[in-house]
């Protein structure tokens, strides 16, 4: 039966299927097989959905899409421009900077991506920046905004893993600093080899003026996170307030968003939580039959058979990890590996928090590795540039992600423990 689930599951990828259809098919196939009731397939994917924790990930998007659409992101770039622009190669740290800000707001990599990438990338041009050597430290830093709080990936880890929303929240900060830092220094050590331009002289007072101007935006994460981790409200109730503030922002402060506009904003963000609910539904029929055939508990003795050196089973499990996002969006890929994990992991006494953060961080590194990299791609559609030159000038900055997975994985104090 775990043949048959897995063989139709990559067949109907390799044959164009869309991830949910696959998942679900592949899952009824092996029902059918099994003589269950197809019933189960209505059932499990209503118990699937069925979490108080999920609520949030629909509003998270929102205020992520409405943040994005809007003057904030614009603002929040000219803010690290003037903390950093001074620097030789300035633009391309403010890039990664930005992209960490924003991260702070929408929870998604690839609107972290769009949002930077709109408004830096005709600026890099400008100013003599090699376009695809930019285009990728932008999709590289888009990693970023599903791994610094709020987190859409990491909401969803949660449920599966049965953790703290907001443990994730609070532990995800250090990993993502640490990811946007070497980012940063491997951009300056690429602006020293390429010869890029400095910006603006050092000025505090640009620094204060940008600041006045991006406060709305900053204010955003202080607003969400402080309010999660004081106990004041939970992550669900977080996501709502961040679009209520969003929409204020956008509406009467910026005043950049009309009503035509913020239709638009919604049916999007409609048509994407349709879509990773659609996969959260049908991922959890797939997770029912793994249990059902004990299939978690045999890939965890499988593994330990192979070594009982944790540090060699960690690396296993990375390379499956980076493997998946290879070929499987992040939120899917999540669902599919996470039950899979889950036993192996406890078994080796491993904390389920720096897990998910290993997994997430595993996952994000997806982002930028084709074939399935939706970040590349939506820095390509961007500039204007082929996905396949692009992925030639993420070399460097890929090297840097995974050193920065690999510290997450043996490093647990940078992921846990906070």
């Amino acid at each position: 039966m775990a043949a048959l689930l897995f063989i139709s599951f990559f067949v109907l990828l390799l044959l164009g299927v869309p991830v949910a259809l696959s998942i679900g098919m592949a899952s009824m196939a092996a029902l059918a097989k099994q003589g269950l009731p197809l019933m189960l397939v209505t059932q499990r994917m209503f118990a699937g959905t069925d979490s108080f924790a999920l609520i949030a990930v629909p509003f998270f998007i929102l205020a992520g899409d409405l943040m994005a659409s809007g003057k904030v992101s614009k603002t929040l770039v000219d803010f690290a421009d003037s903390i950093f622009g001074f620097l030789k190669g300035g633009l391309s740290v403010v890039s990664v900077l930005a992209a960490m800000f924003f991260a702070a707001i929408s929870g998604s990599g690839a609107a972290t991506t769009a949002a930077v990438g709109a408004t830096l990338v005709p600026e890099l041009k400008r100013k003599g920046y090699a376009e695809d050597s930019a285009a990728s430290l932008i999709a590289a830093s888009g990693t970023i905004g599903v791994v610094i709080p709020p987190s859409v990936p990491m909401i969803i880890y949660a449920v599966i893993a049965d953790q703290s929303v907001a443990k994730l929240f609070l532990n995800g900060f250090l990993p993502g600093v640490l990811m946007g830092v070497m980012l940063m220094i491997m951009a300056i050590t690429q602006a020293y080899r390429r010869d890029y331009p400095k910006g603006a002289p050092f000025s505090l007072r640009t620094i204060w003026a940008a600041f006045r101007k991006a406060v709305w935006g900053l204010l955003t994460p202080v607003i969400i996170l402080g309010g999660i981790f004081s106990g004041f409200f939970t992550p669900s109730e977080s996501a709502v307030i961040a679009v209520n503030y969003a929409l204020f922002v956008s509406l009467f402060i910026y005043r950049d968003i009309n009503l035509k506009q913020l239709y638009e904003i919604m049916v999007r963000c409609v048509i994407t939580t349709s879509v990773i609910m659609f996969v959260i539904a049908t991922s959890a029929v797939l997770s029912w039959i793994l249990a059902n055939q004990n299939i978690p508990t045999m890939v965890a003795k499988a593994v330990l058979s192979l070594s009982s050196d944790p540090y060699v089973i960690m690396l296993l499990i990375t390379g499956v990890i980076l493997l998946t996002g290879f070929f499987v969006e992040t939120a899917s890929a999540l669902i599919i590996l996470t039950p899979v994990f889950l036993p192996l992991v406890t078994s080796m006494g491993i904390d389920l928090i720096h897990f998910g953060l290993i997994i997430v961080v595993g996952l994000a590194i997806g982002m930028v590795t084709p074939p399935v990299a939706i970040n590349l791609y939506v820095a390509s559609s961007i500039t204007g540039l082929p996905i396949e030159r692009i992925s030639r000038a993420i070399l460097p900055y890929l090297a840097v992600l995974l050193g920065a997975l690999a510290l997450v994985v043996y490093l647990p104090m940078i992921a846990a423990g906070m």
